[in-house]
């Protein structure tokens, strides 16, 4: 008890971890909208209020129209012409420039003079305000600013060329060339990045970042309505202001203890559930292990989808959870489970309400269209009915929050489809989930009860009598089963393979013997030997062949821990009941624990010891089945199944009727008299002749 308490608690502990971890902690706004296209989702209202935000391209257009007409800073350097003239004077006096006139010198520093004044700039500070389009300078000589025209700046090259040019009559370009005139023509004007930055500041911050405000209980947006620029606007700002307001690194405590909590509490109802209502499930490591692997998969990829914004949501087949429960445990646990598992995968959505009615209703329609999975043909209507009612529910949805059917959400209808079909992965999903966590199928049943499987095909051919035992077994069995509303396909199948252990040594059985007897040279206890292995080696072909579980149960139970009675009686009437060990004689299974393998054990039992009736009347077969049943009941065969009295009894009603019809009195036909024989007979006329009806004399009146 306390072991399947412990594996109970693991397993929710880790549900809980692993879908804490992948729920965001950052707040989504949750609505999907496009300018141009119309609103999808119920009227939204301003809950506060909020301030309608420029838009980026209309933001940047102010700015750019702010600072059009903005005059970057530059510094005047009053004296580099001054210094520049008496650079080059020296150096003329120094004779560097090899006999070039005075007049030249002269010349060149009456130019500077002019260009400085003018303003010279770099050739990178030039470059850098062409390219921001400005037009004007704000030149600043000591506590006095002034405005330039970039046109009438210089540069190194511009000035060199402009004293180049000013006056080729006069002055050769070849002798001004001597000069090196590059080394003389210095900027004067200095980029001031302090006084530019600030003013641009300044600039930029009187350019109003909002169109307006939003008061609270104003309404945005209402359903069908086509989101213009103005409402573009509006739903980007309530979409900047909500995530600003709800930021979760500013209250991640409070979120985390909310998600704590909630996750929690939804899983402990489940835990709940299977303590008060289906402690067999619980004490089953694997259902538990595959009820909540479950509950884990679908919110934790519902969570991952909506932190990285992946696809939609609806796109992932929900009801595919609740019919692999209803398939491998039953249809009240695959409710809950489909409950539990729509809150916890609606935690981290904005609309849960919407996606919770239509989860529900998608899971619920699987769960009662598919009773029992028997063919794949189930799978495909079942997805369909499945497809058909979410989509009909969500129109039905879109309409009653005020939607028509021209503005109808067709791209979540598209999402539902894809997820109908994505459900059709059901049938080979299960495979794996029989081999992950052990269980069987009904598909693996009816695929175990073709007779065309080894073990049957060779019972077939080696054990022909066990075969027609068997398939006898399997009958009566499955009419017990439907009549006490039992697992009819698990205790057919179960039935089919309960004695394969009988292909090891098929001849020492009574149902293969046609003629000599092989126990007639062996003792009691090797005789009793040979017939208590059967349930071993049916245990090791089953194995072998890797039958489940559940059919491997039926090996070692249909004969439980009773007696070889036939050997047993034969040793203490020969020896005396001191001299016979008891234990040779007991079959190594175990009492049946479910009805199934109760109702395997009475109908073994009763079928086999028909065929020693002498006299097949309504008395004999009712008092055998019912002498056979109480033996079992007397040696405690059932005390540890849940199998009824009342089972027991309608149990034995069904055997009787069915051993009734198996071998009733078969009438004897008549032989014709002699007199009555006729002589050899033409041969007959063609259908349609006169006096004849399709070839066979009519009778005359």
């Amino acid at each position: 008890m306390r072991r399947h308490t412990l594996t109970l608690l693991l397993s929710a502990i880790c549900c809980i971890t692993l879908i804490l971890l992948a729920l965001p902690r950052e707040s989504k706004f949750g609505y999907s909208y496009e300018e141009g296209r119309p609103w999808l989702y119920p009227s939204l209202i301003a809950s506060y209020d909020f301030p309608i935000y420029k838009s980026e391209a209309r933001l940047k257009a102010d700015r750019d129209s702010a600072t059009a007409s903005f005059q970057p800073f530059f510094v005047l350097t009053d004296s580099m012409a001054e210094r520049q003239g008496r650079h080059l004077l020296a150096d003329w006096q120094a004779q560097r420039f090899e006999d070039v006139p005075y007049g030249y010198v002269a010349f060149v520093g009456r130019m500077m003079e002019q260009i400085y004044s003018c303003g010279l700039l770099s050739n990178a500070d030039m470059a850098r305000m062409r390219d921001s389009r400005t037009g004007n300078l704000r030149v600043v000589s000591g506590t006095s600013a002034s405005s330039l025209s970039l046109t009438d700046a210089f540069t190194p090259l511009s000035a060199y060329e402009y004293i180049m040019q000013a006056d080729s009559v006069h002055y050769k370009r070849s002798e001004l060339a001597r000069l090196h005139l590059n080394e003389y023509l210095k900027p004067n004007l200095a980029y001031d990045s302090v006084r530019t930055n600030a003013a641009l500041s300044d600039v930029l911050r009187n350019v109003s970042t909002t169109l307006g405000m939003v008061q609270s209980g104003q309404k945005i947006v209402d359903r069908g309505d086509i989101v213009r620029e103005e409402t573009l606007a509006i739903l980007d700002s309530f979409k900047r202001e909500s995530e600003l307001r709800h930021d979760a690194s500013s209250n991640f405590l409070f979120l985390l203890l909310g998600q704590v909590g909630v996750v929690c509490g939804v899983i402990l109802l489940m835990v709940f559930y299977l303590r008060l209502y289906r402690r067999d499930v619980q004490h089953s490591p694997h259902h538990v292990a595959l009820l909540f692997a479950l509950l884990t998969v679908f919110p934790v990829l519902t969570a991952l989808m909506v932190s990285h914004e992946f696809l939609n949501v609806y796109l992932l087949p929900y009801a595919m959870a609740p019919i692999f429960i209803r398939v491998f445990i039953d249809s009240r646990t695959a409710i809950m489970q489909l409950l539990v598992m729509t809150v916890l995968s609606s935690i981290c959505l904005h609309q849960p309400y919407t996606f919770l009615l239509t989860q529900l209703v998608a899971g619920l329609v699987a769960v009662y269209s598919l009773r029992s999975l028997t063919a794949r043909s189930q799978i495909f209507k079942t997805a369909l009915v499945v497809t058909l009612c979410s989509c009909l529910f969500g129109v039905f949805i879109d309409l009653v929050q005020g939607a028509t059917f021209q503005n109808l959400d067709l791209k979540l209808i598209y999402y539902k489809l894809v997820s109908g079909v994505l459900l059709l992965f059901t049938y080979p999903l299960m495979y794996l989930i029989e081999r992950l966590f052990n269980f069987t199928s009904d598909v693996t049943l009816i695929e175990l009860t073709n007779i065309n499987h080894p073990l049957l095909s060779r019972m077939s051919r080696e054990a022909q009598g066990t075969f027609q035992h068997s398939m006898q077994v399997a009958n009566l069995a499955s009419e017990v089963a439907q009549a006490i509303d039992a697992n009819g396909l698990l205790v057919r199948t179960g039935a089919l393979y309960h004695d394969i252990g009988k292909l090891q040594a098929p001849a020492f059985f009574t149902e293969n013997q046609a003629g000599q007897n092989p126990h007639d040279s062996l003792t009691e206890e090797k005789s009793a030997a040979i017939i208590i292995s059967h349930v071993t080696d049916g245990l090791r072909l089953a194995e072998k062949h890797h039958l489940p579980k559940e059919i491997r149960e039926f090996i070692l139970t249909h004969h439980g821990t009773s007696l070889v009675r036939y050997f047993y009686q034969q040793a203490v009437n020969r020896r005396g009941e001191n001299q016979v060990d008891k234990d040779k004689f007991t079959y190594p299974g175990r009492p049946a624990h479910t009805r199934e393998q109760a109702i395997l054990t009475m109908a073994d039992a009763v079928e086999a010891a028909s065929r020693s009736l002498k006299e097949y009347t309504e008395e004999n077969i009712r008092a055998l089945v019912h002498r056979i049943i109480d033996s079992q009941l007397q040696a405690g065969l059932f005390k540890h199944c849940p199998i009824s009295f009342t089972d027991i009894d309608k149990a034995e009603r069904v055997f009787t009727e069915n051993l009734k019809t198996v071998y009733h009195t078969r009438i004897s036909y008549p032989e014709p008299s002699q007199a009555d024989e006729a002589p050899a007979a033409a041969p007959p006329r063609r259908p349609g002749g006169k006096g004849h009806l399709f070839g066979f004399r009519s009778k005359k009146k």
